[in-house]
This record gives C-alpha cells, structure tokens and sequence, in this order.
C-alpha cells in the first residue's frame, strides 16, 4: 500500500522522491527503511540542493591532510607536527523552537566533530543573527536564550570561546541563526577517520543512552520551512555538557589503544546516519542489532532507536582484540561503550532487534540522495535595489556626531561584552588576543607561533549582490586575520538560506557559492568543510542570504601580533587602502548608517579583490616588522566607527584634520572595502609608507591619537560620550 503524504511530509519527502526509493529498491520501503531514507535524503544530511554547487570550491592545497567532505571536518598542517582540526556548523531551527538547549546543542555537536578527528578542541567561536532586538519580546527571549544555551555548554566542557559576531535583523527574526565554529588540535599526525579498516571490525557505541529526543530533527525540523511545522519541541536534543567532556577525554585516550581504527559522532539522524555512513565510507557492509543499544526509556521501537538524536554518543570501529580495553577505559570514565554490530564484506545495512532481522536495505541507494541542479535568473526586484541611489535619501537631521553617537549605541555596532562576559576565554590558557577584536589568536604551547581564527558575514550585503557579498565576506574574514599579523590558510562556510525550492534562493544560493569560489581562489587557500542549512524561512519569508565563513590564520611569532587600540598619545593614524580619506555615496549601499537613519537597503556593493590583498599584505608584513601599535578593520559603520572602536577601546580620543565633505554621511560611515585603520609611532611612519609603495598600496595620513574626543574635521564627540553609547548600546537594545 503506497504510503500517505501525510507520512511523507512528516519525513519531508516528495512523492517524486519516494517513487525514486521504490525504483532503486524494487519495491516499497518498510517503515523502518522508509524512516532511515527520510533521515539520509533529507536536506540536512543529504546536501540534495548544495553537492553540486559545493564542488566548485577550491579544496586543493599543500597543507591540507583531510580532502573537504571526506571526514567530520578539515584538517590543516601547521608544521612541527602539528594539525588543526575545522568547521562550522548551524543549529538553526532547532535554537528557534528551544534557544538554550537548541544552541547548547549546537555547541556540543560541533565539538565532537573536532574530536572525532582525533583533535584536542581547543576554541569555540559562535556567528548568530536575530531580529530587531525592539521588534517584540520573542527575539530578546531567543538572544537571552542562544547565549546562554552556548556560555552553559561551552563554559562547562572547558573550551574557550574566543570570537565571533552577532548581528541583527529584521529578517531573522522568526528564524535566528546559530552557527558554531570549533577548531581543534591534532598532535603527531595521529588523524582519526571515520571508517572501518577491516572485516570483522566491531561498531561500538559510546557514551549516553538513547531516548526518544531529536527523532526526526534532520528530516522534520532542519529540512522544512517553519511556516509547515506544528510543534516540533521533541524534535530539539537535550544536551549534558559534564558528559561530554568526560566523552572528549575518554575517547582521545582511546584512539591511543591499538586497534581503535575509526571514530564517528552520533549527531544529526543519530545512529542512521552515524553508523551507515560510516559502512558506506569503509566500503563494507554493517550488521547492527538495536536490542544492544543502552537505553533511558522502556518501550522504543527500533525507529525511533535508529532516528533518536540523543546527544554525547560517538561510535567506535574497534578489532575485537581491543574491545576489551576500550571497554575497561570507558568504564574508568563512568561511561558506556557496547557492541552493537559488526562491519563485513558486502554492499548492505541489515538492522537486527535481537534474533529478529526488522530491516536490511543496500547502502548505496540510503547514501546516494538524489541531487537538484538549477539556474534560476536574477530576479527584477534585485536589479531595482542594486540600480537605487544609496544615497538618494540625504543627510538625517543631525550633526555628525549625533549621527556618531547613534551609530555606536546600535545593536550591530555596539561593544557584544554583554553576550562574551558569559564565556570563558581563557580556559586552556592559551588566549592571546580576546574576543572584542578582529580576530582571536591563541597560542601554541611548546612553540613560537600562534593560530588565529575569525568568522564574518555581512546578510545585507550578500541580499543587494550575493556574489559580491560573499566574497566581501571571505575578504572581511581573511582582513580580520590581517589586521593580527595572520596569513589567512583555510576557510570554513556555514550557508545559511531559505527555501531552495524557489527561484530567488536559488539564484542567491548560486551567486554566493561563486562569489566564495572566487574569494577563495584569489587568496589562493581551501575551503576544507562547513555546512549547509536551508529552509531558513518564517511565514513564508527568507532570512537573507548568509554565507558565513570561519577563517584559520598562522602567526609565526605570537609576540607579533596587532590588537585594535590605540596605545599612545601622539601616534599617527593612517588609512591603509586609500590615497584620500572620505569615500563617496556609493559605498553607502547596504550600509548600517543607512538601515539606522533611513530603514534601508539599496545599492550596489563592490570590492576589488586584487586591492583586498595588496592591503591585507602591507597589513601582515608591518605587524610583522613592528611597525604598527594598532590595526582595526574598516567594515560595518565605516570609518568613524572605526576610528571610535580604536580609541573607546584604548581609552584615547582621535583627531582626524581632514575637513568634512558636504556628504558627510558617505564619508563618515560608508563601508567601502579593503581599508584598514592604523596607529603607529611619528618615527616608524616612514618605514610603514615605504613598504606600502613597494606593495602598490595607497595610504593617507588621518591624524593622531590623542585628546578626550573623537574629531572629525569640526565634527566633535567626546570620548566619554562614546565609550558610554558604544558599551551599552547592546544592553540598552536588548533589555526591552
């Protein structure tokens, strides 16, 4: 009897899709099977509208040891031994509908693909969108709630959280994102995968029992819109971080146990996707009975076995020689590992409930979810936004300091203290730079160098010119890096979309896949791993287009790094990018001057990414030489906010000498690209415009650090002023 749409729908697959299972099987799918397709053709686990687009990304370069989508995350040698582990990972939907535990759990998720490399989690980052935080109770109560759901399960498991952003609008508000970025390290090559080796070798489960949480949270929750969902509360996981770090420890032990020869997280559609993926990467064949299964509720049929998302579970592929050890090691953690299958020679997942065979399915056709190509056109109304004068709407009525100060009180300017104060960031004691900056740097103990590590992604930008604005987002990521003394060596996405069914997110989808292509080819490094998120959608409206990207930096001398502040009275500022300081109406477009004072966004971003590095080199190379006292990226608000961030945070005033242009507006808080504020000593200026004539890169004098006010030309406002609005700004937003 052909199952009912009703059934589909649950599952989130087409009749189309569902006629394609009974063709490769060759008759109808039981429940059990038609429950594991729903999980692994779903759009969280199968990529159906993101393979092929994803291909296109460069994934080549000499430091890279994991190919991109081979394993749990991107590995990158640092030399001396040495490896980090990388990516990023979304927890949208599930953080909508229950903000603590949804985002804790992204949290913990996202670390256990770290370790199940065989990397030490060394950092967390977190990149989060919401709506309007004036726009009604429910967005404060979702940013109340992500932020504590990530300092609860970050703070307990001891892992610093080191940087990220947070950003807001309109367009999130019923479907905030949640991304979370960990980076781990890897000692002595000793890479983990997730396969078995040999015939014979033993799936072992470790770590919580299973209950009934999560089930369906790949297949109903992550791959539809909210506009289709009825109360999907018991779709959200429930997270234990004091078993998780106690999980992180026991298991990077246990890859030291001879014949411990895979390792797999149990996250999204459980021990479905987990243990089949893990047979179809090995190429063998897997027997796996759920009666085995460790287990907090009485009654769970082999379903929801198989689909439970319950959190802190890994899998082991361990030759029977060694589970013994494994076993006693796990019981010194007060955790449990059990047998419960076998991988074989064969092309099939058969699932036994005890003597009872209640499902055996071929691998490749769960594995193999079909793939959807497209070539939607440029929408009309996009080409409309792009040809509008940004700065048709004039100046507001108010002095440019006004215009200063309310910039720095806006929840997408202002000081995020309130929600980083939450983490620790010094766990592990290897933070350098602390979040509050362009980017953060750790050490690496037993060395001289350092990592450095950053997420960026500009949602408005990539709405008015996907392209364009994802490939601002690998440069702003990469400047982030810069703006250290970092040289940028890898990426991670994090892509986050609407509904991919429809033409307008198809040609975003598109259009921002090739701008971080490009990005990504012009600063010659890989995309190693990430992830796709789609069905970003609220009553019938899509977030905008948001492809954030986590960038990986090294620093030979971890002494020689940047931070943003100024240091001294008396330094010089410089504008590295430009050979005069104000930039012109254009670069209003998109621009956070223009979402705060007209409600708008219009225009045309542009960048050239030839000029985006030429800056980013002079950068490096003076933080290098110790030529520089600061270095602060010039992006959301422009210069002024720039020059305010520097000085706030120094606790210096500025005097820029240059007058103010008629449109002062744009020359203030336009965000053109590839422009970076330093500071540096009278005597050093010298070497500093040297080395930027040998690079070809233009700079202009701006003035000196110094004074109790931020000046602009006659515009004035005192230091005291600012640090007030731009420090509690964030609070004042969100307090309701």
């Amino acid at each position: 009897m052909p199952v009912s749409q009703e059934t589909l729908s649950e599952i989130a697959l087409s009749r189309a899709e569902y006629e394609a299972i009974v063709d490769r099987l060759g008759r109808e799918p039981g429940d059990l099977e038609l429950g594991l397709f729903g999980a692994l053709w779903s759009e969280h686990c199968g990529y159906k509208h993101t393979k092929p687009l994803l291909r296109r990304l460069p994934g080549e370069s000499s430091r890279l040891l994991v190919a991109p989508g081979a394993e749990n995350a991107g590995v990158i040698d640092i030399g001396d031994g040495l490896a980090i582990a990388m990516k990023i990972e979304s927890h949208n939907h599930p953080s909508a509908v229950e903000p603590l535990q949804g985002a804790a759990t992204g949290v913990g998720g996202i670390v256990r693909d770290i370790f199940a490399m065989g990397a030490r989690p060394i950092a967390l980052l977190d990149s989060l969108r919401f709506g309007m935080p004036d726009q009604d109770e429910r967005v404060r109560y979702l940013i109340h709630g992500v932020v504590g759901g990530i300092s609860w399960y970050g703070n307990c498991i001891g892992i610093p959280n080191v940087g990220g952003e947070t950003s807001f609008d309109r367009s999130y508000a019923g479907n905030p994102l949640v991304n979370a970025m960990c980076v781990g390290l890897i000692e002595n090559a000793r890479i983990m995968s997730a396969t078995a080796k040999n015939p014979g070798d033993l799936l072992v489960l470790v770590g919580a029992d299973t209950g009934r949480d999560g089930i369906h949270g790949a297949s109903g929750l992550a791959s539809r819109t909210f506009g289709e969902q009825a109360e999907m509360r018991s779709a959200v996981q429930v997270g234990n971080p004091f078993l998780e770090k106690v999980l992180i420890e026991a298991c990077l032990k246990a890859i030291e146990i001879p014949g411990v020869n895979g390792m797999q997280d149990c996250g999204a559609a459980g021990l479905t996707s987990a243990a089949i993926e893990m047979a179809e990467r090995s190429g063998m064949a897997l027997r796996l009975d759920v009666a085995r299964v460790p287990r907090r509720e009485d009654g769970m049929t082999p379903y929801e076995v198989m689909l439970s998302e319950s959190q802190e579970r890994m899998l082991l592929a361990v030759e029977e020689r060694a589970v013994a050890a494994v076993t006693a090691l796990f019981e010194d953690w007060d955790l449990d590992a059990t047998v419960i299958g076998e991988f074989h020679n064969g092309s099939a997942v058969a699932i036994y409930d005890g003597d009872e065979l209640v499902s055996e399915t071929p691998i490749e056709p769960l594995t193999g979810a079909p793939e959807y190509s497209f070539s939607a056109p440029k929408p009309e109304w996009l080409t409309g936004l792009q040809s509008t004068d940004p700065g048709a709407s004039g100046l507001p009525g108010v002095t440019p300091a006004e215009a200063l100060s309310r910039m720095l009180a806006s929840p997408n300017i202002a000081s995020k203290r309130p929600v980083f104060r939450q983490y620790d960031h010094h766990v592990q004691t290897n933070t350098v730079v602390e979040p509050g900056g362009d980017a953060a740097v750790l050490r690496l103990k037993g060395t001289t160098r350092a990592i450095a590590i950053s997420t960026d992604c500009n949602g408005r930008l990539c709405y008015l010119d996907p392209r364009i604005g994802a490939q601002i987002a690998v440069a702003e990521a990469c400047r982030n890096l810069a703006c250290v003394g970092a040289e940028p060596l890898a990426l991670t996405d994090g892509l986050n979309f609407g509904d991919p069914e429809t033409a307008t997110v198809q040609y975003q989808l598109t259009e921002c896949v090739e701008g971080i292509r490009e990005a990504a080819t012009a600063f010659g490094i890989p995309v190693v791993s990430g992830n796709a998120s789609l069905y970003n959608e609220s009553a019938g409206k899509a977030i905008f287009p948001t492809p954030i990207i986590g960038a990986l930096g090294l620093l030979e001398d971890a002494t020689k790094h940047a931070t943003i502040s100024f240091k001294r009275e008396g330094d010089v500022i410089l504008l590295l990018g430009r050979a005069q300081p104000w930039d012109g109406v254009e670069t209003l477009a998109g621009s956070e001057f223009n979402a705060v004072f007209h409600d708008e966004a219009n225009g045309q971003p542009v960048i050239d990414l030839d000029l985006e590095l030429r800056v980013q080199e002079l950068c490096r190379s003076a933080v290098r030489a110790s030529l520089l006292n600061s270095a602060h990226d010039c992006s959301d608000g422009g210069l002024a906010v720039s020059v305010a961030e520097s000085a706030v945070t120094g606790g210096f005033g500025a005097q820029v000498t240059a007058a103010l242009p008629q449109r002062w507006d744009a020359a203030l808080f336009g965000e053109g690209q590839s422009r970076i504020i330093v500071s540096l000593s009278e005597e050093k200026f010298a070497e500093l415009r040297a080395l930027a004539g040998k690079l070809d890169v233009p700079i202009v004098r701006l003035g000196t650090v110094g004074g109790d006010a931020i000046e602009f030309g006659d515009a004035s406002l005192p230091l005291a002023i600012a640090a007030d609005a731009w420090e509690h700004g964030f609070e004042r937003a969100t307090a309701g």
